[in-house]
């Protein structure tokens, strides 16, 4: 008679270890500067990618300078006003406005460069994200014709594709601001590719 080998009981798995959050890695900082790199790989390539799509070549320097501002002002972090990847996006967009004309320039010359022979025409793409291969042409030419304010929240949406509420802890300002001044740009963007005029209804 043959027995039955007893059933093996399940080797439990090790639970991953929770990720460390960016306000407890901020706030280790301030003790242990080290852990402040954490916070630069995490970020680093999404605000160098941002800064490099609105001023192309100054961004090597703007992203070292964005963590450098970072890292000497985390004692007054406050992670009740905005979390960390905002409040970054926030630095790098003030220090883009040093570089506003640089800025301006490179949309009008991409614009030229293209001719307007390569505008982006498809209402779909407009209402929804500017992707950065379509920055040619026309479009081009209508971010160029943004003001600052309206050109910030446009890209901050599109670019870093920070929430309304992350958007508005980054500028400064109330969500229903960074709402309204995300449909103005669109609708301006739009207009400028095809003519067709916004209407109230048509909402971020």
């Amino acid at each position: 008679m043959t027995t039955r080998p007893p059933t093996a009981e399940p080797v439990p798995q090790a639970e991953s270890p929770p990720a460390v959050t960016d306000e407890h890695l901020l706030l280790e900082s301030l003790a242990t500067p080290e852990r402040f790199a954490v916070i630069f790989d995490r970020y680093a390539p999404v605000v160098h990618g941002y800064l490099s799509r609105r001023v192309g070549t100054p961004a090597d320097d703007l992203m070292s300078e964005t963590f450098l501002l970072a890292f000497r002002g985390r004692t007054g972090y406050d992670p009740g006003r905005a979390p960390v990847r905002a409040w970054l996006f926030g630095i790098a967009t003030n220090l883009v406005r040093r570089h506003a004309r640089d800025e301006e320039r490179r949309y009008r010359a991409l614009g030229r460069a293209a001719g307007h022979a390569e505008s982006t025409t498809d209402l779909g793409e407009v209402a929804g994200r500017v992707d950065a291969q379509a920055l040619r042409g026309e479009l081009a030419v209508a971010l160029a014709a943004l003001s600052r304010e309206d050109l910030d929240v446009l890209l901050l949406w599109t670019y870093a594709q920070l929430s309304y509420a992350e958007i508005a802890a980054a500028v400064g300002v109330p969500v229903g601001t960074v709402r309204s001044r995300l449909h103005r740009a669109r609708g301006k963007v739009r207009t400028q590719l095809t003519g067709h005029r916004p209407t109230t209804e048509e909402t971020p």
